[in-house]
Formats: structure tokens, C-alpha cells, sequence
């Protein structure tokens, strides 16, 4: 059984930079030129020049928040749009394709929409599904819903991409899920957790075996090592994969349980929340990703979600970089004494102020008595007055500035932490 999807899972970590940044200026290039809302994200950054992370640091983040904003503002200015120009009004100018070019339309909350176009495991969870163990001639009994969002043939074209047969079970109806898995006897799920560990305990309650499944994929829930010990006592060994609607696979579980391993399709930041700055490994902050994909290419997309780059390679022997997985959302706006405080005016304070290091805004007090306290790692000789007048300056609030010790503010992402009580 071969035990890596492609080669490159096991190249070098320096192989693989020189591999992608040598693909990168084309790849934007190519953007540049099909995608206006990319060209405006370029502006003043020449695509030939990207051959580092410092360099590729220069673009600024395109946050999901904004891709919304993008989308809704181009289907308000284009409502009668047809044909190539559906590329602007319906994808905001971010798609290289439009109707024909793509095989498939999805919605996402929002709405944001996204193409599909018809490569072969065009969302990239193919090789997550290697990892899992699934091989060609396996059926796959996929319950991702195949309802406006892109989950189901997410799973789908990943598993035809290695060969193998789908039974599109979807969501719900539980009785025949277990009906179908005793009829067709296949060797894999991909789901959520939670929903297969609903279908295996109706089929106790029926009294149905499905002795066949041993493999399962999930996402799009957490799997805590309490329910991969559930599932182990059934024989099934269950693997996570960490995606997003707009990227498609991000990174996935291997056999040595140890962090997510990166696709091999991208590349990966962590930057602190509100900013476009990455941050050392290990730090938590949030997943910036640039894309390969020619049809949807999104360059620093700025995913919302917290992580962590974990140093060293997986026990597994691939080679990739590793995340500690999904650890809350870096949207930490929050309103105080009627005002927002976004994380990026309190970057805006440390970046004023170098002699700070670590910094998190505490929002205390109770309703109506709002207390605003900015902790920070600093060394001796910090001027707090100054911060703090840089604090009002850049959210319009007082707040009281308290130093504390080097290491002992938390390394969880959190800019803005909001402690006040409701009752």
C-alpha cells in the first residue's frame, strides 16, 4: 500500500519553498490579469518580484468579511450582467471563471458564492483522503450535504480522484443511512463526527452490523480524542481535515496524530489578528492562505480561524508544515460604552510602541460600567501614559495600561478578551 499520496509529501522543506515561490509569480500573474478584484489587491506589488514570504507579505489580507462586502457590492452595481461579466457581478471580480468554465456554483453563508470548476479534485481533499487510508476501488458513503454549500463535492471529486465509487448519502434520514451502509458495505465516511456516530448507534438500536467501515473523514466539527476512542472501539479510524468553502483543503490528520500537515497546494501564514504581520511559529494567530488554484485565486486570504505553526516535521514522515489545528475565531471585535474595538486599532497601539511585546485588551466591568485594561509584556522603562493616550487616540476610550511579567499573558490569539458580566 503506498504510503504517500505523491512525492512531494516527503521532499525537503527547502525543496518545497523553492517549488512554490518558483510557481507563485506566474500563478499571480495569471490572476492579475482574469480577476480585477485580485489586480486591485496588487496594486503597487509587481507579480515577478514574489519569490519570498517576505515579499508575498507585502499584499495585504483579503479577509473573508470583505470578501462578502466585495461580492454585494458588485451584484448591487451589476444586476443585469451576462455571460464572462458573471466573473464580476456574481463572484466579485475574485474568479478567473465564469458560467461555462465552471461545472459548479456553490453559496456559502452570507452569501458568498464560489465556483467549481471541473479539474480533477479541484477542492484538494484528495490527499487527505489518502491519509485516511481510503484507496482506489473503496465506496465512500459521503454525508456532506450536497444542499448550496460546497461540502459534498468537496468529498466527492476527492474520492473520484483516487479511484474510487461515492454514494451521495447527504444529510439526515438515519434509518435508510443505515440501510444503505448494511446493503452497500462500504469501506469509508466522510462527515461529520457526530452524524456517523448518530447513524452507528441507530444501526444498534436496529440491529444492523456494518461490519465493513473501517476508515472515516471528518470535518467540520471537532473531534476530541474522547470520540476517536469511540469510534476506535468499533474499529473505525477516524482522520480530521481542516478546510474552508473558499480554499478547499487546508491541512489534514495523518496516522501519527500530531498536528495537521499543510496541503501541498499552498501557502500558509499565521499573522496577528487585525494585521497583515506573521507571526514566529508557535505564536497563536490567525490562517492566512495563499492559493494555487487557477480558477479561484485567492492570494493572503485571511480565513478568520486561530492556529499555530508547530515546529519539526509530522512523526509520519511528511515533510509539510503542521498547524495545531482550529483554535477559535480571530474576529474578536467587541463593543464598548457604545463604541466597536477592533484588534487592528490595538496593533496599531504595539506598533507605535516596539518596546512592547505580547498585548491584549481586557474589557471588564459590568453593563453600563465598562472598564477598558490594556496588558502588556514590556520591559522597564515603558512610558504607560503614552500608550495609554495612544489607546484613546486610536479607539476614542480610556482604558488603563497595566505591565505585567514577559510570558504570562496567554499564547491563544486572543487580542481583545471581553470578561464583563451580564447577569
Amino acid at each position: 500500500m503506498q504510503a504517500y499520496y505523491d512525492a512531494r509529501e516527503t521532499a525537503s522543506a527547502e525543496q518545497r519553498e523553492q517549488a512554490l515561490f518558483a510557481r507563485l509569480p506566474a500563478v499571480v500573474a495569471a490572476a492579475r490579469d482574469r480577476a480585477p478584484a485580485i489586480a486591485r489587491q496588487l496594486q503597487g506589488v509587481d507579480p515577478a518580484g514574489l519569490t519570498s514570504r517576505g515579499a508575498l507579505a507585502r499584499i495585504p489580507v483579503l479577509r473573508k468579511s470583505e470578501l462578502l462586502q466585495i461580492q454585494h457590492a458588485a451584484r448591487i452595481a451589476r444586476p443585469a450582467a451576462q455571460g464572462d461579466a458573471e466573473r464580476v457581478r456574481v463572484f466579485g471580480g475574485v474568479s478567473a471563471i465564469g458560467w461555462g468554465e465552471a461545472r459548479r456554483v456553490f453559496a456559502s453563508p452570507g452569501p458568498i458564492y464560489e465556483p467549481e470548476s471541473a479539474r480533477s479534485d479541484y477542492w484538494g481533499f484528495a490527499r487527505a483522503l489518502h491519509a485516511a487510508g481510503v484507496r482506489p476501488g473503496d465506496l465512500v458513503h459521503n454525508c456532506f450535504s450536497y444542499h448550496f454549500t460546497p461540502a459534498g463535492s468537496m468529498m466527492e471529486t476527492a474520492a473520484h480522484a483516487l479511484g474510487c465509487t461515492v454514494f451521495p448519502g447527504g444529510v439526515g434520514q438515519t434509518e435508510q443511512q443505515v440501510r444503505a451502509m448494511a446493503d452497500l458495505a462500504p469501506q469509508a465516511y466522510t462527515g461529520t463526527p457526530s452524524f456517523l456516530r448518530i447513524i452507528l448507534e441507530k444501526a444498534d438500536e436496529m440491529g444492523v452490523a456494518l461490519p465493513s467501515l473501517h476508515r472515516a473523514l471528518f470535518s467540520g466539527e471537532a473531534y476530541p480524542p474522547s470520540l476517536q476512542a469511540w469510534f476506535q472501539a468499533r474499529g473505525i479510524q477516524g482522520f480530521q481535515a481542516y478546510g474552508s468553502a473558499d480554499l478547499g483543503m487546508i491541512a489534514f490528520e495523518t496516522g501519527a496524530r500530531d498536528g495537521l500537515v499543510l496541503n501541498e497546494d499552498l501557502i500558509v501564514e499565521i499573522v496577528r489578528p487585525g494585521t497583515g504581520q506573521p507571526v514566529p511559529d508557535g505564536e497563536v494567530g490567525e490562517v492566512v492562505v495563499t492559493t494555487f488554484n487557477p480558477d479561484y485565486p485567492l492570494l493572503r486570504f485571511g480565513t478568520g480561524d486561530l492556529s499555530a505553526l508547530m515546529s519539526g516535521s509530522s512523526p509520519c514522515g511528511r515533510t509539510n508544515g503542521r498547524i495545531r489545528g482550529w483554535m477559535g475565531r480571530a474576529d474578536q471585535t467587541t463593543k464598548v460604552r457604545g463604541m466597536f474595538v477592533h484588534p487592528e486599532q490595538i496593533a496599531r497601539v504595539l506598533d507605535r510602541h516596539p518596546q512592547i511585546g505580547r498585548a491584549r485588551l481586557v474589557v471588564s466591568g459590568e453593563m453600563g460600567h465598562d472598564v477598558m485594561t490594556l496588558k502588556v509584556e514590556s520591559a522597564d522603562g515603558l512610558d504607560v501614559a503614552r500608550v495609554a493616550e495612544t489607546v484613546r487616540d486610536q479607539t476614542k476610550l480610556r482604558a488603563v495600561v497595566d505591565v505585567v511579567p514577559a510570558g504570562s499573558l496567554p499564547n491563544d490569539g486572543k487580542v481583545i478578551e471581553d470578561v464583563r458580566r451580564y447577569d
